[in-house]
């Protein structure tokens, strides 16, 4: 625990948690996906799943008129003392990465984790958690563009940028936007059970809990710093996936030798040839699952994994998925 965690434990009040209140904190320049996942996941009345249902309200991050992405203006009854009672509390996105965030709010978030509040963020709401300190030295995840950014940032935070969410006990952090209803069906499945949280999906029209990690959304980095030597190699790949490319052959292609090549790949395109190759073939996959009705043996040999097993293991280890469940996700 740190120095700021410690200060405020010692110094906070005894106002009770109430343990069904879950508390939204809303900012100027809001993210109102973020928010209208919380509002639709926690807000609505469920009389059918009883008196264990949460409590929902919304509280207030800062003083003055607060407006929601879009020009909508946003008017909470509360402002930061809720989150003095709140059992749950949801920082739903923020308004930029490269926003501070008022030491208000991350005293009050620090002082209500230091009394036994949960709380999550969904996508850019995890920058608010790192800048008030509660990230550090745990696991956690935002939006896959800003996961970088967040690392750099704030080192002591384990950023996983490949997973929807990262549940560390009393701190909760989800991927990109969507991902912040998978984190929210969590938290339900683990305060009340499958039956619940497996409820509240099919009233969203979703599956209970999604295969995969945000891995499968990210798109295909394209490198800068490829150099006109590579290109006819890499041009020569892309159009014949389906045959075998060794070191040797790779390099003959650029005239040098197999340690030389080896050198200058990964110097020009951050990565061995041996992986450069594996994710042209799993994006090669990808299209084709998306864009074709080829069946999964077929696309393993066209992209040149030669045969459906080979190509379902690396869906598996790079995707966190399979081919088929890719597929009846992204399917035109």
């Amino acid at each position: 625990m740190n120095a700021n965690l410690r200060n405020n434990h010692a110094n906070m009040e005894t106002t009770p948690i109430d343990p069904g209140l879950v508390a939204a904190v809303v900012y100027d320049g809001l993210s109102l996906f973020e928010y209208g996942c919380t509002v639709e996941v926690f807000g609505l009345p469920r009389p059918e799943l009883g008196e264990r249902w949460y409590r929902f309200a919304a509280c207030a991050a800062e003083p003055g008129a607060l407006r929601g992405a879009g020009g909508i203006q946003v008017q909470p009854a509360a402002g930061l003392e809720l989150l003095e009672q709140a059992r749950t509390i949801i920082v739903p996105g923020w308004r930029a990465v490269d926003a501070p965030v008022p030491e208000p709010l991350c005293a009050a978030l620090r002082q209500a984790h230091a009394r036994g509040a949960r709380i999550l963020s969904i996508c850019t709401g995890a920058f608010v958690l790192a800048a008030a300190g509660l990230l550090d030295g745990r696991r956690a995840t935002t939006h896959w563009r800003h996961a970088p950014t967040l690392a750099d940032r704030y080192p002591r935070v384990q950023v996983q940028a490949d997973v929807l969410y990262v549940d560390a006990g009393s701190i909760l952090t989800s991927a990109g936007s969507a991902a912040g209803i998978d984190l929210c069906l969590h938290l339900i499945r683990r305060d009340l059970g499958p039956r619940a949280a497996n409820h509240v999906a099919r009233r969203l029209v979703m599956p209970p809990h999604r295969e995969g990690g945000q891995a499968q959304y990210i798109e295909e980095p394209v490198s800068r710093r490829a150099s006109a030597s590579l290109a006819p190699l890499l041009d020569a790949v892309r159009a014949n996936l389906r045959g075998d490319w060794p070191i040797a052959r790779m390099a003959a292609h650029t005239a040098s030798s197999a340690r030389s090549f080896q050198r200058h790949f990964v110097s020009a395109m951050g990565m061995p040839p041996g992986e450069w190759l594996l994710a042209q073939r799993l994006a090669a996959a990808r299209t084709l699952l998306e864009e074709s009705d080829a069946g999964v043996d077929d696309i393993a040999l066209q992209v040149g994994f030669g045969d459906a097993a080979t190509l379902r293991g690396h869906f598996r280890s790079r995707l966190g998925t399979s081919p088929g469940g890719y597929r009846k996700r992204f399917k035109a």
